[in-house]
């Protein structure tokens, strides 16, 4: 009697385990890619010549240009995202605000004496613009620049352990990006070619190929600049990422993330890894 007890137990609580695990996934089911990110990776309009890769300047004021910026406005006014995101220091929110304020007014393009990076960077020229036609209050900044890039360390690691196939590799994947983006330009390829070339699946996969599997090959077992300059980069888009996902609430279905390219597919990266979002491309809503 008491094995059949016993027996008829363990049944009910296996049922009872089936049960919940099956309603845990129904659940998980539910909220799976609840939220919507509009990924746009882009050049730096004004092109500081910061990034590794040093490439040609694109006219973003042009009269072509800017008219290519109404044309990717009014699309993502369609998609009507309710946050936008933007490369720009956490940390300096209020000055964010201030400028934003101003777009807001109309009175921010009448300052003659803006820098050249305030009068024609992606932030301003694009990310204030989609942001105003969206009737938002705030644009938010996510970049974290509390990291280091020690990019020249890594190839010294290279050359003092006379790694000549990887040096080969390393140089090969910068010019290959250069000559490619500049042949472009070159060509008079507009704005949203640019653009819709940068966000390619192929195009993000070689950023973080570069970035995330050549860079741990430099050296000896002794040498870590490689691994560091990962681990760094790593942790420079995870902190923008996190940023990302503590400033959107329940009610933000769709948001939009305007950042230079390398750093968007970092957050391609995180978010496939993530079932509560999912990346909604620009070339879709064109």
């Amino acid at each position: 009697m008491k094995k059949k007890i016993f027996s008829l137990l363990v049944i009910l609580l296996i049922f009872s385990c089936t049960k919940k695990q099956e309603k845990q996934q129904i659940e998980t089911d539910e909220v799976s890619n609840s939220k919507e990110i509009l990924l746009i990776g882009t050049f730096h309009y004004n092109n500081p010549g910061a990034d590794l890769a040093k490439t040609k300047s694109f006219d973003i004021l042009s009269e072509a240009s800017q008219l290519e910026l109404e044309k990717i406005s009014s699309s993502i006014n369609n998609y009507n995202p309710t946050k936008v995101f933007v490369e720009w220091p956490y940390n300096k929110q209020e000055e964010l605000d201030s400028l934003y304020q101003l777009y807001l007014n109309d009175e921010y393009f009448k300052n003659e004496n803006l820098s050249d990076f305030n009068l024609k960077n992606e932030i301003f020229q694009l990310g204030f613009k989609v942001a105003k036609e969206n009737n938002l209050k705030k644009v938010y900044g996510i970049d974290y620049t509390g990291t280091t890039f020690p990019f020249s360390e890594v190839m010294t690691d290279v050359v003092k352990n006379n790694q000549i196939e990887l040096q080969a590799k390393i140089e090969k994947a910068i010019s290959r990006f250069t000559e490619e983006f500049d042949s472009k330009i070159e060509a008079g390829e507009s704005l949203i070619e640019l653009t819709t070339f940068l966000n390619k699946p192929e195009m993000r996969a070689f950023s973080n190929y570069f970035h995330n599997e050549l860079m741990l090959l430099a050296g000896g077992t002794h040498d870590f600049y490689g691994p560091l300059l990962t681990s760094e980069w790593y942790k420079r888009n995870l902190y923008m990422w996190s940023l990302i996902q503590k400033q959107t609430e329940e009610s933000d279905e769709r948001i939009m993330v305007l950042a230079g390219a390398s750093h968007t597919a970092m957050f391609d990266l995180f978010i496939k890894e993530n079932k509560l979002w999912k990346v909604k491309e620009l070339k879709d809503i064109l």
